[in-house]
């Protein structure tokens, strides 16, 4: 291999690296009791910068100086596209900035209260944090009204939605972890590059010639069903242990593993180690790939009346977003398995690819540094 094609490379993942370490999240929790509300808000130093600019210095750090300097500008900004009603718009100010570390990154906490017009009947949530520049930026919200929680995934088709005191049905807590959970795999760019580097290979077969092309379609389709379910059974169980507090690490630890896990898994392509029992791996790595999902449901927050059905429906929901990855996937990988396309283009390159995206992540969460920005 050229090293103009390897310095192209390079420079292509880094520049896929920048954009695709984390999609766009902010953290909202709103607690409303009578005409009374106070929130939380989690937003992404990356992100305020990324609308209003807060790197004065153009050094690519955004330091608490820089911020506070900033703090009526950020108000502003996020405020405008927030709207809370309870009988009328329920105004609400900044009371409070700080800083806090998220697994990727500084988030500004805006600390806000306010008061409604009315003291009772249901609350009205309008959210519009950067749908103008990043439409697959999403807000979890968690929200209290009178002692009832909701949670919801916020998008740019969420419109203005509309949340009672009375309690949820199970079948909604259900329903609404089991959106989150397909929403989450699939904005999980890490997980699904280790599981798309499980796959590749799973219609071909390693032999002493090399890789050729599986010659049924079932010989694939049983290879990828034993791969995903050990995935997925693996991280529903360090997920369930996590989120109810059985179990816990580090997510700086966590969010490394993840990383060398799809380093190892596209590695494995180029040089087999495990050319067989693909499956082992993914139990193995999706032990890891469990404590993962679990933060994303640690700031969700788990309903206490209904756990364990809020934990299958999660569950679910990655399942089922990970079965949308593969019918999309697999179908066509093995109509072109026997092209050099695929077995040099796809499979070689695209593992390639995977590993030294993976390796600039795994940098980036070993040593806590920002080789690359936004």
């Amino acid at each position: 291999m050229s090293c103009r094609r390897l310095l192209f490379i390079a420079l292509f993942c880094a520049h896929f690296s920048a954009w695709a370490h984390k999609a766009s999240d902010s953290y909202l929790v709103i607690d409303a009791r009578g005409s009374e509300v106070i929130a939380q808000w989690d937003i992404a130093l990356r992100d305020i910068d990324f609308a209003i600019g807060l790197d004065g210095d153009g050094n690519g750090e955004i330091t608490w100086g820089e911020l506070r300097t900033r703090q009526a500008n950020v108000a502003a900004w996020a405020l405008s596209r927030l709207e809370v009603q309870r009988g009328g718009p329920c105004p609400l100010k900044l009371t409070a900035l700080q800083v806090d570390t998220h697994t990727d990154g500084g988030y500004a906490v805006l600390h806000l209260a306010g008061a409604c017009p009315a003291s009772a009947g249901d609350l009205q949530l309008g959210y519009r944090l950067l749908f103008d520049l990043d439409g697959l930026h999403r807000g979890l919200l968690r929200l209290t009204v009178d002692g009832t929680t909701h949670s919801a995934v916020l998008s740019p088709t969420s419109g203005t939605l509309r949340f009672g005191p009375d309690a949820v049905s199970r079948l909604t807590q259900f329903r609404q972890y089991l959106v989150e959970g397909i929403w989450h795999i699939w904005i999980g760019f890490d997980h699904i590059l280790f599981l798309l580097a499980l796959l590749l290979p799973a219609v071909l077969v390693h032999t002493k010639e090399g890789w050729r092309g599986v010659a049924r379609f079932g010989a694939a389709w049983r290879e990828v069903l034993w791969v995903v379910t050990s995935f997925t059974a693996a991280h529903s169980i360090t997920l369930s242990l996590a989120a109810l507090g059985v179990l816990a690490l580090p997510s700086r630890l966590v969010e490394s593993a993840i990383a060398l896990s799809v380093v190892l898994a596209a590695a494995n392509n180029l040089y087999p180690v495990v050319a067989h029992r693909r499956w082992v791996v993914a139990f193995g790595f999706g032990l890891i790939h469990g404590f993962g999902f679990a933060s994303v449901l640690s700031e969700l927050g788990l309903p206490a009346d209904s756990l364990v059905l809020s934990l299958v429906g999660f569950n679910l929901g990655v399942e089922v977003g990970q079965l949308a990855i593969v019918a999309g996937f697999l179908p066509l990988a093995f109509v072109l398995r026997h092209s050099a396309f695929y077995r040099r283009g796809v499979f070689v390159w695209g593992s390639l690819f995977t590993v030294l995206v993976a390796a600039l992540w795994l940098i980036e969460r070993a040593f806590d540094l920002k080789l690359l920005s936004r």
